[in-house]
């Protein structure tokens, strides 16, 4: 029996009294590498904070595991969009990745010799060992990006959602970050990923969400990621190769 990371039911968020998201029922099952996608204005971004509560909702809720957030946020990683950050706070690159253990920690308790072995290893992971007393506000935009992730991974979470994690970065740090959250996956994590190239979905994920202001289609990429799909959520502003045309 499959079980399911993450649950969503009858949330609506609305922004001024005009709702932005209304009605979505979802379920995400653990252990698969999950694409949020959707034209821009769809809420996806608004989706990922309603659900782990950063924004409020007006009305439905969200479990993980079968838990609410209170109970399953120490299972619960989490990367924002990059240019939501503040990168000229003038903090090290190990300091930015040691701040993903203060939810084991606490907020009085601070990092010793084994939380700071944790953050480097997780700059290890991600290839930035040798940036790790760097002011993080030096660093390219891909080298932001990796920091991020590496401050989710030190977390070491079975839910990890991600908000763009693609946007400007070269080729080549895409393929890295992929390959890290591919191996999350293997390693039975979920990953929840609010992603914008809609050429890499059948690449990259086994689980697609489609979603306009409402949800369109959920399920394996394979039966969700589909022409007919495509158009309900995009209307006529869909202009690329159909999955079906490979």
């Amino acid at each position: 029996m499959t079980t399911t990371a993450l649950e969503v039911n009858d949330l609506t968020v609305s922004y001024n009294g005009k709702p932005v998201l209304w009605d979505i029922d979802l379920s995400i099952p653990e252990g698969v590498m999950a694409a949020i996608i959707g034209p821009n204005g769809a809420g996806k971004s608004t989706l990922i904070k309603a659900i782990l509560n950063l924004i409020p909702r007006a009305a439905g809720e969200a479990r993980f595991f079968g838990l609410p957030y209170a109970q399953a946020r120490r299972r619960i990683g989490y990367v924002p969009q990059r240019g939501s950050v503040d990168w000229d706070f003038p903090t090290s690159v190990l300091d930015v990745v040691m701040m993903g253990l203060y939810g084991k920690l606490g907020w009085v308790r601070r990092p010793g010799r084994a939380e700071r072995q944790l953050a480097l290893a997780a700059l290890e992971q991600v290839g930035l060992a040798d940036f790790a007393g760097r002011q993080v506000g030096q660093l390219s935009g891909g080298q932001q990006q990796r920091t991020f992730l590496a401050r989710a991974l030190v977390q070491q979470a079975d839910l990890y959602f991600m908000d763009e994690p693609f946007a400007a970065v070269d080729a080549v740090t895409e393929r890295a970050i992929v390959d890290l959250l591919q191996g999350l996956r293997a390693e039975g994590k979920t990953v929840v990923v609010v992603h914008h190239d809609l050429q890499t979905v059948t690449d990259y994920f086994d689980h697609v969400t489609l979603l306009n202001g409402s949800l369109v289609a959920s399920g394996a990429t394979g039966e969700t990621f589909t022409e007919d799909n495509l158009k309900r959520a995009y209307g006529g502003r869909i202009a690329f190769i159909t999955p079906q045309e490979g």
